[in-house]
């Protein structure tokens, strides 16, 4: 029988579970380690992880010289609490246990599961969370599963019952509702709250005898969701690559867990590798290439906090392990992107699932050895868009002093994403223009401007008395409820279409329709063609019809520093050694106006919106950080500039000029504009060519581009009305197989 990864029914899930479910051993342990797996786990633990093995060792040695006590029985959100960590700790004295054979380490482990069941029982009988994430519970049942077969009859109940019941509750699988702070996420977002506990509950009681029927049916549902995880997680990749979401705080961190996770229980409890048969992980890598900006930075896209855009890239040596491990033999053409980002990582002294990397058999290269690394980042197109994630991603190339750009605009995920459709960034030397505001938990900020379209690069139609749908988050304790202010921006996050994109090396050409992301009252086109001229040059033409010529319209551009205004249409942004001139060529009569600065970095409708100072009654309050020194953090984005035509029309164009360069760069290159029968367009010299730009003023999105020498043409063509296929570097090497 062979089950295939693109069956999606519930027919076919079955056939996956019954193949599965019945290669499932019934000895211990099974979970994460079997026999088999425990030798190379040995040959490690004295091995290349021997310093790792011994420290801990040495921790827990003193660990069990202490009393196990949990400070913060009644604490509403566990997460703020340490407590969790006995179930790390739980495993980490039962692996010392499998590894050596010392019985005190087995003593202990008993020890620490007893008074983790009595304390699991009492935070649900209290209804309070243990923690946000699940990883200490999976860590609590492994370690059940790894001293199992040296318990009596009477411990494996004594111990396990409590465990078992317990646990179950926090799955869900009852219809409860959910504790305060409790994460009951779904196999669409990163799975790795308590849902995610069914499976290895189920798998680790499979026929204990303490509660066949309640193991059965928790591992049987866990099964299910995983499946339908990997199924949906390949859908979203599709064949240029991604992940669940398109935050990198996200996507790179606590995401790719699950995945790993099931792929090693699965094959320790059943000898089956399911992973051969998911190979969207390795487009994955291809994904975070795009994303990774000098400095290991990211764009800033979606519910990040701005404070530095550093990639996160705390789990992000593991994960790349962990793909090492599992497609390495198979897919060898993915091992030089892989060995690139890990060249520019480091392992961690703790990981969410603290014995994953005594499962792996291959190590990737540290940080430290970059220097003497031979990989170099495979050859890659000027841009890159990724369908399914809303984003197209442009680069003049991949060095320290290339410039790159995000264009937000299509997707199929609304997860942790903005009201941004349209939007831009850029970064030359550090951020031209940036995603402004940050992400205080609980504060008005967060719901009232950060996710608003107002803190993004986009087109604002204010039409009054608009009401602007909620986002999640709510206010601080010390804050008054406020309603969501009318900032003239987007009501729907997937509210735009890429109707024309395709790129060369000469220029990038995105034209996206994101009209249907306004209220249908106040506008019938919103429409952005977007051209990059490598390496510098931006032109950026937006066309706006609103159903009122009283509904004001206002383009806007956010930067980390104050902008410069030298001319009624001309300004200047400079920082980081790295600088930004924009021009506005349309509309003839625009009007630039700057707003920023102290008391004003956040403004909207009239307000600012700074961020909350917290008190202890919030619960996510930290006496370190209760209040963020704004003015000291430019990535928040602390100016903005915007253009709006002195006498509004039912029709407004606006067309811009943007570039980028170093600080030396003292000018910007002149422009002439075009205006023609329906046609708006601009003219300048650069780099010693000349580029005449048009785009169609009337209901198309035509345009047109020519760039020349002196007196010889070296390209005139139409822009594209199609948009460009694209996959994956790694796509066509990739085969799905199935369970045999």
């Amino acid at each position: 029988m062979t089950l295939k990864a693109q069956q999606t029914t519930d027919e076919d899930i079955e056939k996956a579970f019954a193949a599965i479910s019945g290669k499932i051993q019934e000895s211990h342990p099974k979970v994460f380690i079997n026999n088999r797996i425990l030798s190379d786990i040995k040959a490690r633990s004295v091995g290349n992880l021997r310093d790792d093995f011994d420290k801990m060792k040495d921790r827990i040695d003193k660990d069990m010289k202490k009393p196990i006590v949990f400070v913060d029985l009644k604490i509403t959100d566990g997460t703020q609490s340490k407590d969790h960590e006995y179930g790390l700790t739980a495993s980490d004295a039962a692996l010392i246990y499998l590894v050596t054979g010392e019985r005190e380490y087995f003593e202990y482990t008993k020890k620490i599961l007893k008074k983790l069941g009595e304390y699991y029982n009492l935070r649900n009988e209290q209804k309070l969370n243990i923690h946000w994430y699940a990883y200490s519970r999976i860590c609590a049942l492994t370690a059940y599963d790894w001293i199992y077969s040296d318990l009596t009859s009477h411990e494996r109940v004594e111990i396990g019952r409590p465990l078992l019941y317990a646990i179950n509750t926090m799955t869900h699988l009852n219809g409860r509702k959910p504790f305060p702070r409790e994460n009951t996420g779904t196999y669409k977002t990163g799975y790795y709250g308590p849902p995610v506990l069914a499976w290895y509950t189920g798998l680790v009681f499979y026929k204990t005898g303490i509660d066949d029927n309640l193991a059965e049916e928790l591992l049987k549902k866990g099964f299910q969701e995983h499946w339908k995880l990997l199924k949906y997680r390949q859908h979203v990749a599709g064949d240029d690559g991604g992940a669940s979401t398109a935050v990198m705080e996200y996507a790179i961190q606590a995401y790719p867990w699950v995945e790993f996770n099931f792929f090693h229980s699965v094959n320790s409890a059943t000898g089956i590798d399911i992973s051969q048969q998911w190979t969207f992980p390795l487009d994955f890598l291809y994904y975070v290439a795009w994303n990774w900006l000098p400095g290991a930075r990211h764009f800033g896209y979606g519910d990040v906090d701005h404070f530095s855009n550093k990639l996160p890239l705390r789990h992000m040596h593991i994960h790349l392990q962990q793909l090492k491990h599992f497609y390495q033999e198979k897919h060898p053409e993915a091992m030089s992107l892989l060995n690139w980002i890990a060249a520019k990582t480091q392992p961690q002294s703790a990981d969410a699932i603290p014995f994953a990397k005594y499962l792996l058999k291959d190590k990737v290269q540290d940080s430290d050895q970059q220097s003497s690394s031979t990989e170099s980042l495979p050859s890659m197109p000027s841009a890159m868009f990724f369908e399914n994630m809303g984003q197209i991603f442009m680069r003049s190339g991949a060095g320290d002093n290339d410039t790159y750009a995000l264009f937000s605009a299509g997707g199929i995920l609304d997860q942790h994403r903005h009201y941004d459709n349209n939007n831009f960034v850029i970064y030359k030397k550090g951020f031209r223009t940036v995603d402004s505001g940050t992400r205080p938990e609980p504060g008005q900020h967060l719901t009232h401007y950060y996710c608003r379209t107002v803190a993004h690069n986009c087109i604002l139609i204010r039409m009054p008395g608009e009401q602007f749908p909620a986002y999640w988050g709510g206010p601080a304790s010390a804050e008054t409820p406020l309603p969501i202010p009318n900032d003239g921006g987007q009501r729907k996050i997937i509210g735009s279409k890429v109707i024309g994109y395709s790129q060369n090396n000469q220029y990038v050409y995105i034209a996206s329709d994101a009209t249907e992301a306004y209220h249908s009252n106040k506008a019938t086109t919103v429409i952005r063609q977007f051209v990059f001229i490598q390496p510098d040059i931006f032109v950026v033409f937006d066309k706006v019809v609103s159903k009122s010529a009283d509904y004001p319209k206002t383009w806007l551009l956010h930067t980390i520093s104050e902008p410069n205004i030298i001319k009624n249409n001309e300004f200047f942004e400079e920082s980081n050694g790295g600088k930004l001139f924009c021009r506005t060529v349309f509309p003839k009569d625009g009007e630039l106006t700057k707003i920023g600065g102290r008391e004003k970095q956040f403004w909207s409708d009239g307000r600012n919106w700074p961020l909350p100072i917290l008190t202890p009654d919030d619960w996510n309050y930290r006496k370190s950080r209760s209040k963020v020194p704004l003015d000291t953090i430019p990535l928040l984005g602390q100016w903005r500039v915007e253009v709006a035509p002195k006498n509004p029309k039912l029709k407004d164009s606006f067309l811009h000029l943007i570039q980028v360069g170093d600080t030396g760069q003292k000018s910007m290159t002149s422009s002439t504009s075009i205006e023609e029968k329906g046609k708006k367009g601009i003219e300048f010299s650069y780099q010693g060519k000349s580029y005449r730009i048009l785009f169609s003023d009337e209901e198309t999105t035509e345009g047109s581009i020519r760039i020349s020498k002196g007196k010889k043409i070296l390209l005139e063509e139409p822009f594209s009305t199609e948009v460009e296929a694209q996959k994956s570097i790694f796509q066509s090497s990739q085969k799905k197989t199935g369970i045999k």
